[in-house]
C-alpha cells in the first residue's frame, strides 16, 4: 500500500503481531537441553517443580505426610526434582517409562492407541510404591484419561496415596495453533467436562473462575477431578508461577490454553 506525501510516494507496510511462544516447549515437549529466548527447558523445569512446591508450603503441606515425590516420566521428572529440592521430600522413581515404543504417548490418534502406549511405558518399582505416600508431578493434565489409568496402576501396587500437581494451569481451551492437545472439542478436556457436570453450560460462562484454583468454584472443579480420577490431592501451577519460571516477558508467550486469550 502506498500514499501519496509532499515528499512523494511513501510505502506503508501492514503492521506484523509479535510472535508468541508455545510455553509447553518448557513445560512438556521441549528436549531438556534445547532452550528457547534463552531460557533452558531443564533450568525452566527445576524452577517450576519449586515455586509448585513453594505453593503447597504456602498452603500448609506437611513434608512428613510425603513418602516421595516423583515425577510422571520423561518431562514430570525434573519438575519433580525442582520440587523436592525445595520441599526437602525424598525424590524417587516409583516407576521407569520404557521408551523404545513411542516417544510420545499424546501422538496416536486413538484413545484407545494412546492407552495402550502409555500402559506399555510404565515399570513399577514394587518397594516405593507399596504403602507409600506419593506426590506425582505431571506436565499437565489433559483429558485426565491417562493419568486416571496411571493412578490405578499406582494403586494396585499397592500405594496408599496418590497426590497430584500439575505443572501448568488448568487447561481450558484446546489448542487451536500447534493443535497440542489434539483436542477437536473443548469437551475433550477434563476440565470443561467436569465444569459441564457441575453447571451445565452455563459454567462456561465462569471460565476464570474455575481456572483459579483458590476461587469456590476451582476448589469444587478440583475436588470433581480428584473423585472422578481417584487422586488423593490436586493441586495446579498458577500462570504467574508458570510465567516466572519461564522467566520472560509474559507478552511473548502463548498462554492460550489457559486463557482462551490470544
Amino acid at each position: 500500500m502506498v500514499r501519496l506525501t509532499a515528499e512523494g510516494l511513501e510505502v506503508l507496510y501492514p503492521a506484523r503481531e509479535e510472535m508468541k511462544i508455545c510455553a509447553f516447549l518448557w513445560t512438556y515437549y521441549g528436549y531438556p537441553n534445547s532452550h528457547y529466548e534463552g531460557v533452558t527447558v531443564e533450568s525452566m523445569r527445576y524452577a517450576c517443580g519449586r515455586i509448585l512446591a513453594e505453593n503447597d508450603q504456602k498452603k500448609g503441606l506437611d513434608p512428613k505426610d510425603i513418602d516421595y515425590v516423583a515425577g510422571v516420566p520423561d518431562s514430570g521428572t525434573p519438575h519433580a526434582i525442582g520440587y523436592a529440592n525445595k520441599s526437602g521430600i525424598q525424590f524417587a522413581r516409583p516407576f521407569i517409562k520404557y521408551t523404545p515404543t513411542w516417544p510420545r504417548s499424546f501422538l496416536p490418534g486413538s484413545e484407545k492407541v494412546r492407552s495402550l502406549v502409555a500402559k506399555m511405558k510404565q515399570v513399577p518399582v514394587g518397594e516405593l510404591i507399596e504403602g507409600k505416600r506419593l506426590l506425582f508431578i505431571d506436565d499437565s493434565v489433559v483429558r485426565g484419561t491417562q493419568m486416571r489409568e496411571t493412578v490405578d496402576f499406582l494403586r494396585d501396587w499397592g500405594a496408599k496415596e496418590v497426590h497430584i500437581r500439575s505443572a501448568c494451569p488448568p487447561i481450558m481451551y484446546g489448542c487451536k495453533y500447534l493443535n497440542f492437545s489434539r483436542s477437536t472439542n473443548d469437551q475433550d478436556l477434563i476440565t470443561r467436562r467436569v465444569i459441564r457436570e457441575l453447571e451445565g453450560e452455563g459454567g462456561e460462562a465462569h471460565l476464570d473462575e474455575y481456572a483459579d484454583s483458590l476461587s469456590p468454584r476451582g476448589q469444587a472443579m478440583i475436588g470433581a477431578i480428584c473423585e472422578k480420577l481417584r487422586f488423593s490431592s490436586l493441586d495446579y501451577q498458577t500462570l504467574d508461577g508458570l510465567v516466572e519460571s519461564i522467566g520472560i516477558d509474559r507478552c511473548k508467550i502463548c498462554t492460550y490454553c489457559w486463557t482462551g486469550k490470544e
